[in-house]
């Protein structure tokens, strides 16, 4: 089942449900785009995407990458899609034009990624990595540093690698080992092993540059004493060209449960020469402008691979006959049953949800990022801060129910290889671990967005919707919206002051909050897509209310029990 872009879905949001050109339009970066030029995009996203990358997606799992001496190879057609990839311009979309970027906003980049995702996972990766490298030197690098990696990074000539976690230390960063040595000339000696790098070694690029984690000979323990360093697989020289080989080498690759051809690599140092990015033992802040880059993209994966399964899913229920439907009809599609709606609305629901916050998302870091009003990109800035988690933890939850749901969808068909659902599974269950797991993400919604700043950012976040909700007709839903508002910020400012007498409370009610959170956020998000269709989403806003809001009711209760003990 050939996949479908959903580019009259997407353009939806961009036109009808956000208004981005209006949103954004008082942007100078932005004020030259509009519709025309965004469906533009889409479209043609939405032929590379059906045309180049889902074509080579079954077969790339099949096969899987490769290592013999240190080299890595990528499935067959990798190589070809990445150059078809880099000539199509798509690693360039949001990057800075100074540096040959097309300086498009987030908010469109979020629906590519959605795309890529879905036709190919494991290749769309490689690029994620590159863009978040790219985004954070253009936020902390140095001019010249700027002038000498960036043109060929946002080109996709060369790509980028994050490496961070270590065997002993997994998600706690501050009990990282690998040290930097000053040299006489600016630059840095690097000896350490980095585990579960994506990209780190390949063959669809000439060169790679690997952003490194790793502490100065001077540095205070814990997270404070990190630094970042710049370090490439190969020299580059004053005038371009690449030099030497580094000795930052591929030592193992992982035999994972999926994303199979995406090279996870053991990234071992023995010497590799490096240089600072940002200020010495501010590496972690600096790494964090790409890591919540990246926890978006992430949470992209899972909403892309959601609407793959969605996709195939409601096709082979309206093709599969079984059984007999209540009208009578005998053998009757799988989609006259009950049940099976039940199950499409459910896995439509998160999606089409989960698409509309991205682009959201997207629109405020677009704020944050180039806006020249001071207010408004704190408003920016908070949102960004307040959704990521959010985000990164509710798209890939609710992406990987939704690709198990798809997969009962298929019954026992769903289980074997022939039929590729079982890879969506496979490929999704990574989206809740990297990146920090969902668990963390969790921890970061309630301990530092919530209850470190005491509601600030909460209060920001519900006045931003009810400011937009005033414009709406009184209805049902907007009633229902407006009511779980309430709730959410009675819920919160209970965490907020029961947090002060229990240490431990953050810990206990973090996952079900972000949750609650997440289907409040959604519920306005169905709302405002329901007023935009001028009754179209009608039917399908219904079920969400009636039939996925309603989870709402358990997670509190659990959170109030916690409150109360």
């Amino acid at each position: 089942m050939q996949y479908q872009s959903p580019v009259d879905d997407m353009m939806f949001l961009v036109k009808d449900v956000f208004s981005l050109t209006k949103r954004l339009g008082d942007i100078a970066d932005f004020s030259e785009f509009d519709d025309d030029l965004y469906a533009a995009i889409l479209e043609e996203a939405g032929k590379f995407a059906t045309g180049v990358l889902y074509p080579i997606n079954r077969s790339g799992d099949e096969e899987g990458c490769s290592l013999k001496d240190g080299v890595v190879t990528t499935p067959n057609g990798f190589k070809e899609a990445y150059q078809a990839y880099v000539e199509g311009g798509w690693q360039s979309i949001t990057a800075d034009p100074n540096y040959g970027g097309q300086g498009l906003p987030k908010a469109l980049h979020v629906l590519i990624e959605e795309m890529f995702y879905s036709a190919n996972t494991s290749f769309c990766l490689y690029g994620s990595l590159t863009a978040g490298a790219t985004q954070l030197l253009q936020a902390h690098a140095d001019e010249s540093t700027k002038e000498k990696y960036l043109p060929k990074l946002i080109s996709g000539e060369w790509s980028g690698s994050m490496c961070l976690t270590e065997a002993h230390a997994g998600s706690d960063l501050g009990l990282l080992k690998t040290k930097a040595e000053p040299n006489d000339d600016d630059s840095y000696s690097l000896e350490g092993s980095k585990i579960f790098i994506t990209g780190g070694e390949h063959d669809m690029t000439d060169n790679i540059i690997h952003l490194v984690l790793a502490r100065l000979p001077d540095a205070p323990p814990g997270p404070k004493g990190i630094s970042l360093f710049l370090v490439p697989k190969f020299m580059v020289n004053d005038d371009g060209s690449l030099g030497e080989r580094n000795a930052i080498r591929c030592g193992a690759i992982e035999h994972k449960m999926g994303i199979k051809a995406s090279s996870t690599c053991v990234m071992n140092m023995d010497g590799a020469k490096g240089w600072l990015v940002g200020p010495p033992h501010q590496g972690l802040r600096c790494m964090f402008t790409m890591m919540n880059l990246e926890r978006l993209s992430i949470g992209i994966q899972g909403i892309g691979l959601g609407e793959m399964s969605f996709q195939q899913a409601d096709a082979y229920a309206r093709e599969r006959l079984q059984g007999k439907a209540s009208d009578g009809e005998a053998p009757a599609a799988l989609v006259k049953h009950g049940d099976v709606q039940r199950m499409l609305n459910t896995m439509e629901s998160f999606n089409k949800a989960g698409r509309a916050l991205a682009v959201w998302l997207g629109s405020y870091l677009d704020v944050a990022f180039h806006s020249e009003d001071k207010e408004a990109v704190k408003v920016g800035d908070i949102m960004s801060a307040w959704l990521t988690p959010i985000a990164k933890a509710y798209f890939t939850d609710a992406g990987y129910e939704t690709c198990t749901i798809g997969q009962q969808v298929f019954g026992g068909h769903g289980y074997v290889r022939e039929w590729g659902m079982e890879q969506h599974v496979r490929d999704c269950r990574i989206a809740q671990i990297y990146e920090g797991t969902n668990g963390i993400q969790a921890l970061d919604l309630v301990g530092r967005k919530l209850i470190a700043n005491d509601g600030e950012f909460l209060k920001v976040f519900l006045n931003e919707i009810r400011r937009d909700l005033s414009g709406f007709a009184s209805s049902n839903h907007k009633t229902l919206v407006e009511q779980h508002l309430e709730e959410l910020e009675k819920l919160s400012l209970a965490i907020i002051e029961s947090s002060k007498i229990n240490s431990e409370l953050a810990q206990l009610v973090a996952c079900d909050y972000l949750h609650y959170t997440a289907l409040v956020t959604y519920s306005y998000l169905w709302l405002k897509m329901e007023v935009a269709a001028n009754g179209k989403f009608d039917e399908k806003s219904e079920f969400f209310f009636k039939r996925v809001l309603t989870r709402t009711l358990g997670l509190k209760a659990g959170i109030e029990n916690e409150l109360t003990t």
